[in-house]
């Protein structure tokens, strides 16, 4: 048994996942988080079936411009394709200066956390985005 979180909200339930040889077998409420208190909503107990479906995808879908159809790739080479336009996105919305003020920014990009982000994710994120020159991040971390 290993002690997690409820991915489903910003609640933040108490689930205690139990596996065997490397698979989940079943998803409980844990009676020691002091939040649920051992309960879960619907979506949380039935969060073993979204870990378990055999209909879920675990490859990279990629669709590309003007395409019809999906196709799979490796990780290494979607990541790759990320990073590339994020530095493109980065590099097209650069504001260096304006009227002499020094700047040193980018109005290429925003980061929205979600509600599942703790606030100790939420941090590490305002981090890198802010390194990377963005001035547009929020979060709604609520745990």
């Amino acid at each position: 048994m290993t002690r997690s979180v409820c991915p489903y909200c910003a609640v933040g339930c108490g689930q205690q996942v139990w596996s065997k040889d490397g698979k989940v077998t079943q998803i409980e409420g844990d009676p020691e988080s002091p939040i649920s208190r051992g309960r879960l909503c619907p979506k949380g107990s039935a969060s073993e079936q979204l870990v378990n479906n055999p209909t879920r995808l675990k490859k990279v879908k990629y669709r590309r411009p003007h395409g019809t159809e999906w196709e799979e790739l490796e990780l290494d080479e979607a990541m790759e394709m990320i990073a590339e336009r994020v530095l493109a996105a980065r590099d097209a919305g650069w504001q260096d200066e304006r009227e002499g003020e020094r700047l040193r920014r980018t109005l290429g990009f925003a980061h929205l956390g979600g509600a599942t982000l703790d606030n100790e994710e939420n941090y590490l994120i305002k981090k890198f985005f802010t390194a990377m020159g963005a001035v547009q991040i929020e979060n709604q971390a609520r745990i």
